[in-house]
């Protein structure tokens, strides 16, 4: 991967002529069976273009309450193009009723502000979000005239799991995309690059979200280096994501059975677990000791630990054996 950023041939992205982003973006366009792409910072960034190209101010959007583009992006669509987000709870498998998304189409009354947008995430938390639901929702959504966005920042864990060993995960994502207007996919998670979000959907949709790029800061000069970095992880990191779905089951299996542990079994690449009984209140030193014997991992809400190109089966046992020693003391 450094090898092909130090070699990419660059230009000037803020014209469009740079070489190396320009061919990703017709790569993961077409890989998905998107009209065009484009090429951003962040996922938030994405996220928050998407949303914003969809929609005008006083518009709405429905999304999960612990979906990432309401939750975790600092309110951005709110903040910056005062489009309001429709918050639903989900289900225990991570999706949304579809009764709750109906309810919460409002009239076309002047007392409500207009829904234009269902938003999806997958995976969510970890979890697959099943093809059938996504069929079902995003149907729904247009039959009553809504634009589909999927924050699919983790949308290749997603098609691997889904795909199955031995399956088409390229095949499998193209799948779940298909199924959208728009779709937000990330290179710096799993698919290990250092930077770098894609933008899918109609050439006029991207029309529209290069201009909110730009406006957002996120338009960069000789970005091709980043885009070498994620037309590699496309054409090398795909399939192994299930060396890191494998992983986090192995995980999962060495944290079972500690007192005061509660797992949930990964469906692709995130472990998470839940101090119970008198380890809850040992949280926040858990954190604290797992860093200190070179384990991160994140508690916001949730012990959560992920998986990675960068983690190996060692590592994976390590971080049980520290998890056990902690709760043993």
């Amino acid at each position: 991967m450094r090898q092909a950023m130090a070699t990419a041939p660059l230009g000037d992205d803020v014209f469009g002529d740079d070489p190396s982003v320009n061919a990703l973006q017709e790569q993961i366009a077409s890989m998905l069976g998107f009209e065009a792409a484009l090429f951003v910072p962040t996922g938030t960034q994405s996220n928050l273009c998407a949303v914003l190209a969809h929609c005008q101010r006083g518009d709405e959007y429905l999304v999960g309450q612990q979906q990432h583009c309401y939750r975790w992006e600092g309110g951005g669509a709110a903040v910056f193009g005062s489009v309001q987000p429709q918050p639903l709870e989900h289900q225990a498998d991570g999706t949304l009723a579809l009764a709750g998304i109906e309810a919460a189409i409002k009239p076309d009354d002047p007392h409500f502000a207009r829904t234009r947008l269902l938003a999806l995430e997958n995976t969510l938390g970890g979890k697959v979000i099943p093809l059938d639901y996504i069929e079902r929702a995003t149907a729904l959504a247009r039959s009553r005239g809504l634009a589909t966005h999927l924050d699919g920042a983790r949308l290749f864990n997603a098609a691997v799991a889904m795909a199955g060993e031995g399956g088409d995960a390229r095949a499998a994502a193209r799948g779940i995309a298909s199924r959208f207007d728009s779709v937000s996919v990330c290179f710096s998670k799993g698919l290990g690059a250092p930077a770098g979000s894609t933008l899918c959907g109609s050439k006029d949709l991207i029309v529209r979200a290069r201009r909110i790029r730009k406006m957002a800061g996120g338009a960069m000069r000789q970005a091709g280096m980043l885009a070498a970095a994620a037309s590699h992880a496309l054409d090398h990191h795909v399939e192994r994501l299930a060396q890191d779905h494998a992983l986090a089951r192995r995980l999962a299996a060495g944290l079972a059975g500690i007192k005061g542990l509660q797992v949930e079994p990964p469906q692709t690449n995130m472990v998470f677990a839940d101090l119970v009984g008198a380890a809850r209140e040992r949280s926040a030193d858990l954190l604290a000791a797992l860093r200190a014997e070179g384990v991160l991992a994140t508690g916001l809400y949730r012990l959560r630990f992920v998986t990675h190109l960068d983690v190996d089966a060692a590592a994976v046992d390590r971080a049980a054996a520290a998890v056990r020693r902690f709760l043993a003391g």
